[in-house]
């Protein structure tokens, strides 16, 4: 079972960035898709985006496409979220985990979760 820790929230003013970081701790994260995922106050979690484990394919929810980008490091099993412009309804904890790209859309194909970082956009 992987562990998963997430850092780089934060709080910040609409329309500025935020880069976060994901740990990965397994010695296989290379075989892993990857994704990011938010929940919002009241609100179930939702996909963000993802990528393959070749990092040849990315995908991402309508909301954040052309604002965030996620990337991958595999010789520091560190997955990122680069969010870019961002808005209020960013607001949220987001999460990251490790899967295949068969099943990344859907954060309820995960029984583990990391602790999450905030990252709060006001007005």
């Amino acid at each position: 079972q992987v562990q998963l820790t997430e850092s780089g929230g934060d709080m910040v003013q609409a329309g500025g960035s935020l880069r976060l970081s994901c740990v990965v701790s397994t010695p296989i994260f290379n075989r892993f898709a990857l994704g990011w995922y938010r929940q919002s106050p009241g609100k179930e979690r939702e996909f963000v985006a993802s990528m393959t484990r070749y990092g040849d394919d990315t995908k991402y929810r309508g909301s954040v496409r052309g604002r965030f980008s996620i990337s991958r490091d595999n010789s520091r099993n560190t997955v990122y979220l680069q969010m870019n412009e961002l808005k209020p309804e960013d607001t949220g904890i987001y999460y990251c985990n490790a899967g295949t790209s068969a099943d990344m859309w859907n954060p309820k194909t995960f029984s583990s979760w990391g602790q999450g970082t905030q990252d709060t956009v006001s007005p």
